[in-house]
């Protein structure tokens, strides 16, 4: 007998996401003096790119939202 197994890569993005995931988890963190030292000391590509990745997860947030309460209000209770 033998099992097959997928093996789950993650993609660079994922693990760019699950890293900043984590330095945001710091609830000691001054995420004002967080964004003001991002603006101030990377070049504005950088800064443009970050801006460009905010807005994404923005508009992301409610299309995920939607998909993590469709079981909820699937449920027998609420037809």
């Amino acid at each position: 007998m033998y099992r097959i197994s997928k093996s789950s890569i993650k993609t660079k993005e994922e693990k760019v996401a699950e890293r900043i995931g984590v330095l945001l988890s710091d609830f000691s963190l001054d995420l004002e003096k967080v964004g003001y030292y991002l603006a101030k000391s990377n070049p504005y590509v950088i800064f443009r790119r970050a801006t460009e990745v905010l807005s994404s997860a923005e508009f992301q947030q409610p299309l995920l939202d939607e998909i993590r309460n469709e079981g909820y209000y699937n449920d027998k209770f609420f037809k």
